[in-house]
């Protein structure tokens, strides 16, 4: 059964109809699942005939991402007061205007429906849209949409959405036994009988990184440190190593599964200077540990066993504050 109801599916395509010209954007620092959705938006919008700007903040750091970088822009056209009326925006895989990056644009006040699977996230004021948390994917609920309003996806459209489930769910490997991953398998049986290969969408996400990133790989694994027993592991990117090694290709995937595969180890995290005075950072964990819970310490979010944050700080002071925050929930 589909978790998704003709109600929905209706507001939706009664949005769409409703507006003239509509901006697509997802999170800053897209992934697989951030792009395919924003993508598979715009092939719903292309079945009304209506016009539409792609939107990204960027940048595009992961290698299976950049071939589609130019099918987005960061620079949004001016609109004036008549035509902002009749503009709709569409976010998806996120639900905060605050995660949209450094864009020029005044997004108050535009009609905006936002599709979202992330635990922490809610819709604003005003807002309409569809958030589950029970999605493994953002893009899993962009097909499902697709399939209700339009039909079977064309196999284009079936391999990108393919490639946006199978990099939230690490290729499957994330999901447990529920209905919901049940209906996952059977809307990614549907892709690949549109097309989709999972073979070659496997590679594309796998392989073809740069050799500098596999060197940075080494540094984290020598750089990192356990805590509270084994249970936690943080491990950490200064300036200095972006400098030299760079911030494209990045593979922070093969980083999580080596740290999380330690005996003992419940949950990882990676945290990079971006600048001298602020931070990103990555949390991953098995079973019940809910790291949602800490990257909301430090104005982040995300999912109950992957989640993200960007904050004030220095290394140095948030690997004590973090460990303090895991000490609470392990």
């Amino acid at each position: 059964m589909s978790i998704l109801t003709q109600k929905d599916s209706d507001e939706l395509k009664d949005f769409i109809e409703k507006h003239k010209f509509f901006l697509i954007i997802g999170h800053k620092e897209p992934d697989g699942d951030c792009i395919a959705s924003c993508l598979g938006l715009s092939a719903i919008i292309d079945h009304f005939n209506k016009p539409y700007q792609l939107i990204s903040a960027g940048p595009f750091k992961r290698n299976e991402i950049i071939k589609y970088q130019k099918k987005f822009t960061d620079k949004i056209d001016f609109l004036d007061e008549a035509e902002r009326k009749s503009t709709g925006l569409f976010i998806t895989d996120c639900s905060e205007i605050k995660r949209l990056g450094d864009l020029d644009f005044d997004f108050k006040d535009i009609d905006t429906f936002i599709i979202d699977h992330h635990k922490t996230s809610d819709l604003p004021p005003n807002a309409k849209g569809y958030i589950n948390a029970n999605a493994p994917a953002a893009a899993y609920l962009i097909q499902l949409f697709y399939e209700s309003i339009i039909g079977p996806v064309p196999k284009a459209l079936a391999e990108i959405l393919f490639f946006g489930i199978c990099t939230d769910t690490g290729f499957f490997r994330f999901l447990n036994s529920s209905q919901t991953t049940s209906d996952v398998f059977l809307a990614v049986s549907r892709l690949t009988a549109d097309g989709a290969d999972p073979r070659k969408i496997y590679n594309e996400i796998n392989n073809g990184k740069p050799w500098s990133t596999r060197k940075l790989l080494g540094v984290l694994l020598n750089r990192a440190e356990r805590y509270l027993n084994g249970k936690l592991i943080i491990t950490y990117e200064t300036l200095e190593d972006t400098h030299k090694l760079g911030s494209e290709g990045r593979d922070s995937d093969a980083l999580y599964q080596l740290l999380l595969s330690s005996k003992e180890t419940k949950a990882a995290v990676f945290i990079r200077q971006d600048s001298p005075t602020t931070c990103t950072g990555g949390f991953r964990s098995l079973d019940d540990i809910d790291v949602s819970v800490v990257a909301s310490k430090f104005g982040g979010g995300g999912h109950k066993n992957a989640s993200g944050m960007s904050t004030e700080g220095r290394i140095d002071t948030l690997i004590p504050a973090i460990v303090k925050e895991f000490a609470r929930i392990m």
